[in-house]
């Protein structure tokens, strides 16, 4: 049987997860982190490690430090850590309250610029940080990706200070 030259030359395009979903699904990450921050005790918070590993300050820190200045990439094209609070080297705030108040901040931020990006934007390509190519959407994939790398070391963490961490699948 032949076919059109058109119709195998045409893209076949499936989608598999909406803007809105996807966001949702990022968000639903952030608030389980957010949980276990606030599952540390305070102290502990900013000392305790495991085998040379950073503490879960530090480890929050590079998570608000990506999610941040990774919005604005996405959204606007800006790549840039001008701003000191977002960059991802910046030492946490004294107090944990003030951590999970940076976290919120950092939340909000995603939500306001998030209906901003255009929907075509999600597959352009573009080095992200300057560094780091790839689609908007696997950028997006990649912030998610390493927030979860870092809450499971929380977890290890929180688990060796025998504090029961949350249920990794309480997103809520």
């Amino acid at each position: 049987m032949e076919t059109n030259s058109t119709e195998n030359e045409m893209a076949i395009t499936t989608n598999i997860i909406s803007a809105e979903a996807l966001l949702e699904h990022w968000q639903g990450h952030r608030r389980l982190s957010r949980k276990v921050i606030e599952a540390f005790p305070e102290d502990q918070f900013y000392t305790f490690s495991i085998g040379g590993m950073r503490t879960y300050a530090e480890l929050t820190m590079e998570m608000i430090g990506l999610a941040a200045p990774g919005i604005r990439g996405i959204a606007f094209g800006d790549w840039t850590f001008s701003d000191p609070v977002l960059d991802h080297s910046t030492p946490a705030p004294a107090t944990k309250a003030e951590v999970l108040n940076l976290w919120d901040l950092v939340t909000d931020y995603i939500n306001t610029l998030w209906p901003q990006i255009p929907a075509q934007r999600f597959q352009e390509v573009e080095a992200a940080f300057g560094m780091y190519e790839n689609t908007i959407t696997g950028t997006i994939l990649y912030l998610i990706d390493n927030e979860i790398h870092h809450r499971a070391q929380g977890f290890v963490y929180l688990r060796a200070l025998d504090v029961q961490p949350p249920f990794f699948w309480d997103r809520n």
